[in-house]
């Protein structure tokens, strides 16, 4: 039995009251559909998303899923706040191997049981959303799964709200990258990296990054289930958005590009120059990739960057572009993994990134062993918390997505194993410069 204290003031009286057989109540967190569902049948898609963040669908295959992540074992009590259109319907939620039938009716927005699930231990918890009948257009809109619980002390960590955006950054899922450790005093020209991603490691919307620099960065992405690119990019010094606002003495320089490299503008996050040769590269193969950095003495810095198939032992020129208003040698070595598409999102992605090297304007390599790990905001404000990275043999490498149940450590640095046998072997001269 608890005893509640209530003082209460009536006619400017003070009364002290004491209710008996008050219950403790549990613990609620309402999880907004808009940062934390995807669809996840019959493929991947932003279909079935209202413009409000709600989810309503109408086809019986479909299935949209909902995950959030609980801090140690629990029980659980679930509720669903939904509405129909009209008609009536039957849902089917299912976590793990439990299901659960919910009916809907009513236009107005209610909150419907679900039913009590028993979490064995910490980590994420999926929850499906299936349509099995309905007499109306469809089979509901739903706007928030509400979970409640006893479980003393419990933490859930979820996209909570939309602050800065982060129903879309949440949905994309958090960006992991991996800096290298360099000599600091000496002037260096060049970045060699070498990137395998492991099959069935590479879903739609992924971006592989090698070699990153303090002005731009260069990887391999899957843009769609036919079209893969190799994307190289340098920001213009100027910042802004939108690149038509880039004043001419500010812009970037397009000096050449290799046979089908497309090449352009890029805005939105900063802007600079662009360009990609779409490419079918494969999960599976080492491909390799090499950045020139070069001050040109006259107050702007060139940047080129080839790539290659490094069995094949060839190099193909992406781009090379001029930096104006920038007199640099190479900062800020670094690789990272990203996904940039919200509705692939919940599909995890993993990469190794080995053999890496720095060169310096005396012709001297010098080997990167060492990195440190960090994540972006979505993963620091612990809004997801599937990233990790590490050390793999002569690999480094990167992990994020998916809901697995493990997190890495921002600030934590890693030792790979030597591969001073593989010393990138650069005909320089021979390199393609294009016209």
């Amino acid at each position: 039995m608890n005893l509640i204290h209530l003082r209460l003031f009536v006619l400017g009286v003070t009364l002290f009251v004491t209710l008996n057989s008050i219950e403790v109540h549990a613990a609620d967190w309402s999880i907004p559909m808009a940062g934390n569902a995807y669809r996840t049948a019959p493929k991947p898609g932003g279909r079935g998303f209202r413009r409000k963040g709600s989810i309503a669908w109408s086809d019986k295959q479909t299935v949209f899923s909902t995950y959030f992540h609980v801090d140690r074992a629990c029980d659980l009590l679930l509720k669903v706040r939904a509405s129909l259109q009209d008609g009536e319907s039957t849902l089917e939620i299912k976590i793990d191997k439990k299901k659960f039938p919910v009916d809907l009716k009513g236009k107005d927005l209610e909150t419907y049981p679900i039913g009590n699930i028993k979490i064995e231990k910490a980590g994420y918890v999926r929850v499906d959303f299936v349509g099995l009948k309905k007499t109306g257009k469809d089979f509901g809109e739903i706007s928030d799964l509400v979970v409640s619980s006893e479980t003393k002390d419990l933490k859930l960590s979820y996209v909570k709200t939309n602050k800065g955006g982060m129903f879309y950054w949440g949905r994309r899922g958090p960006s992991v990258h991996l800096s290298y450790n360099v000599p600091r005093k000496e002037k260096l020209k060049y970045a060699y990296s070498e990137i395998t991603v492991p099959k069935g490691e590479d879903p739609i919307g992924t971006f592989y990054m090698a070699n990153g620099f303090g002005q731009g960065y260069f990887g391999i992405q899957v843009n769609s289930s036919t079209e893969r690119r190799v994307l190289f990019s340098v920001w213009s010094p100027f910042k802004t958005d939108n690149p038509r606002e880039v004043p001419k003495e500010y812009r970037i320089v397009s000096l050449g590009s290799g046979p089908g490299v497309h090449v352009g503008k890029f805005g939105n996050e900063g802007s600079g120059g662009q360009s990609y040769l779409k490419y079918l590269w494969k999960a599976g193969v080492t491909y390799r990739f090499l950045t020139e950095v070069k001050p040109d003495g006259k107050g702007n810095t060139i940047y080129t960057a080839w790539f290659g198939e490094k069995a094949k032992k060839e190099w193909r020129l992406i781009a090379s572009f001029r930096r104006p208003k920038t007199d640099t040698h190479l900062r800020g070595f670094h690789s990272f993994l990203e996904s940039f598409s919200p509705s692939y999102g919940y599909i995890g992605r993993r990469a190794l990134y080995g053999n890496v090297w720095v060169r310096d304007t005396q012709n001297r390599w010098y080997e990167c062993t060492k990195a440190r790990f960090s994540v972006d905001a979505t993963g620091g404000g612990r809004h997801r918390l599937d990233f990790t990275g590490g050390k793999e043999g002569k690999h480094f490498f990167l992990r994020n997505c998916g809901f697995f149940n493990e997190t890495g450590k921002p600030g934590e640095r890693f030792t790979r194993k030597s591969t001073a046998k593989d010393q990138p072997k650069i005909d320089f001269d021979a390199l393609p410069r294009g016209k």
